[in-house]
């Protein structure tokens, strides 16, 4: 009895060794073909592919700049949400940063803190007039917020078989908060992927 099961975990063994799962190859179209992509999903080279884009359109907005040149200042934003309809998990609170990071640094916007940061800075400041009331930072000196930036991604994917094309699109908005008025609106449906997985093989 023992010799079979030994012989049986011998059989399970050898057949792990030589079995072998599919590799999977992926192909960029257009002018990130040459960056290297392992699994086909979203990473950090389409999250700078995408900003770098869509952040220059909206540095480059005319209503951006006519508001500057109207109220004599710069806009001030806040982030929104930025949905992920994709059909994977992607984090998009990296691309809410990296817009906040470029375009504050470039001078075209100046940002606020969101509802999150907000909740916590107000806490602090309650604490503050509590207890440091001489240096207390006063809780309605807030600066408002002009535009709101929100955004979606979105993924539509073409299968067949092993092979499988998936297109990211990602869409932006900066809405007048006092108007609901989108002032500004892009997109990028650039990052094109084809990704071809092989056979199972034994």
């Amino acid at each position: 009895m023992k010799v079979k099961v030994v012989l049986a975990n011998l059989l399970v063994v050898s057949s792990l060794f030589f079995f072998s799962c599919g590799s999977t190859s992926v192909k960029r179209y257009g002018a990130e073909e040459s960056v290297k992509d392992l699994s086909g999903y979203w990473n950090d080279n389409d999250v700078n592919q995408v900003c770098t884009t869509l952040i220059d359109s909206c540095i480059k907005s005319k209503r951006v700049a006519n508001f500057k040149s109207t109220k004599g200042r710069t806009p001030v934003v806040i982030i929104g949400t930025i949905k992920n309809k994709s059909v994977e998990h992607i984090d998009t609170s990296i691309l809410s940063k990296r817009f906040q990071n470029v375009i504050i640094n470039d001078g075209t916007l100046e940002f606020v803190a969101d509802a999150n940061q907000r909740e916590e800075l107000r806490a602090e400041k309650y604490d503050q007039a509590e207890n440091a009331y001489e240096t207390a930072k006063s809780i309605g000196n807030e600066t408002a917020a002009d535009f709101m930036l929100q955004g979606t991604v979105t993924t539509i994917v073409d299968t067949d078989g092993r092979q499988q094309v998936r297109t990211y699109q990602v869409d932006m908005q900066l809405i007048d908060l006092e108007t609901n008025r989108i002032i500004w609106s892009d997109q990028n449906n650039d990052i094109k992927k084809y990704i071809k997985k092989s056979a199972v093989k034994f």
